[in-house]
């Protein structure tokens, strides 16, 4: 097992696109860390650049106390399981698995132990002797990671594995390369573009947009205290509401105000908004911190949002309703069993102890969170 550190990382092309600028990031041994955002963020670039495939243009990383730069990838003791699973067809599984150990010239006896032992660990004991035509995706994906696993490296480098697999069998793969990683403790990157991928399995979720670091956190930290627009709306699904208001301030108290609402922002977020009187703000607030008048225990306080229902999504035990309010398009995730209809016009009741601000201008960054910073959780171990 090792550390990962990357320090002031960037990857050029042709000196003028920049796909990833000033890259900085330190794992911890055994750590699981995610790299999450839209395609063309720089994820799969940098993972690349672990894994050698991509010179870097400036910067250091190291893979332990090591410094890798120049290291090709066969030295770096790492192992990556790739999107297309890249088995050779004309091999069966324990071929596959067995291939990168025999060009390392490893004894016989140690191929075939390693091999079944992880064909053990990942429940394909019994394929050994087929082909991968003859293997279902989520087989394929299996004896990729079977492959990657005989090597016993420090790294494990995982590239949008599960993008090629129904979601069902998602949900599946997910829950295994989680166990997988624990019960290994190997030190792992793993890139998608899928955050609840992200949210499930990264201990620490690296969040990027064009090319650029804007969060390193925690999930929950990353849900409840995201620290600019787009990873709060990035983070989540549905994805948060943002309707832009203007701050005014009564009586020592700030309120969000706009067409068809006046919402109080209580706690430090009230503190944090005071000096924004008369300013333009984002005022966010998730789906599920929303709740249907008369059909929610949300309580009615300064919190009332008033609009006119444009579409209704019933899931079961919830339904999306997203309502327009003030030439905004606002979903909240009500109770499964309410009446409503489109084109009716509701009120919404918010959580206020859940709402965000964030500033208009910039790189709208967070101005504050309602939940008390003294509630940030620390990453899973």
């Amino acid at each position: 097992m090792a550390k990962i550190r990357l320090e002031h990382v960037y990857k050029k092309y042709g000196g003028k696109v920049t796909a990833v600028k000033d890259f900085n990031l330190e794992t911890e041994d055994g750590e699981f860390v995610v790299f999450v955002g839209p395609s063309g963020c720089g994820k799969t670039t940098t993972l690349r650049m672990i894994a050698g495939l991509e010179d870097i243009t400036e910067g250091k990383l190291f893979i332990g106390d090591r410094l890798v730069n120049d290291v090709p990838p066969k030295d770096r003791d790492i192992a990556m399981v790739f999107q297309n699973y890249a088995l050779y067809p004309h091999m069966n599984v324990y071929e596959n698995m067995a291939f990168g150990l025999r060009l390392r010239r490893v004894p016989k006896d140690e191929i075939d132990r390693r091999v079944k032992e992880a064909a053990r660990i990942i429940k394909i004991d019994h394929l050994l002797q087929r082909k991968p035509r003859e293997l279902s995706g989520g087989q394929r994906q299996r004896v990729a990671m079977g492959r990657a696993i005989v090597r016993e490296p420090k790294v494990f480098l995982f590239d949008e594995p599960l993008s090629n697999l129904d979601a069902k069998l998602r949900v599946e793969m997910r829950a295994e390369i989680s166990k997988l990683q624990r019960r290994l403790g190997v030190t792992t990157v793993y890139v998608t573009h899928d955050q609840v991928e992200a949210m499930t399995l990264g201990q620490r979720i690296v969040v990027m947009k064009d090319g650029e670091v804007l969060q390193v956190d925690s999930p929950l930290n990353l849900y409840d205290f995201p620290e600019t627009k787009f990873v709060a709306g990035f983070i989540g699904s549905p994805s948060m509401n943002f309707i832009r208001s203007r701050v005014q301030t009564e009586g020592g108290s700030a309120y969000f105000v706009g067409e068809g609402f006046k919402v109080k922002a209580n706690g430090t977020l009230g503190a944090s908004l005071m000096p924004y009187n008369g300013k333009e703000v984002w005022m966010g607030i998730r789906p599920e911190h929303i709740g249907l008048k008369g059909w929610t225990s949300i309580p009615e306080s300064d919190n009332v949002v008033k609009g006119r229902v444009e579409i209704v999504e019933p899931l079961g035990a919830d339904t999306e309703v997203h309502v327009e309010v003030g030439g905004h398009m606002l979903t909240a995730k009500v109770d499964g069993h309410a009446m409503v209809l489109p084109s009716d016009t509701v009120e919404l009741l918010v959580d206020t102890s859940k709402l965000h601000a964030f500033e208009v201008d910039g790189h709208e960054k967070a101005i504050g969170h309602a939940m008390a910073q003294d509630t940030r959780s620390a990453a899973r171990v």
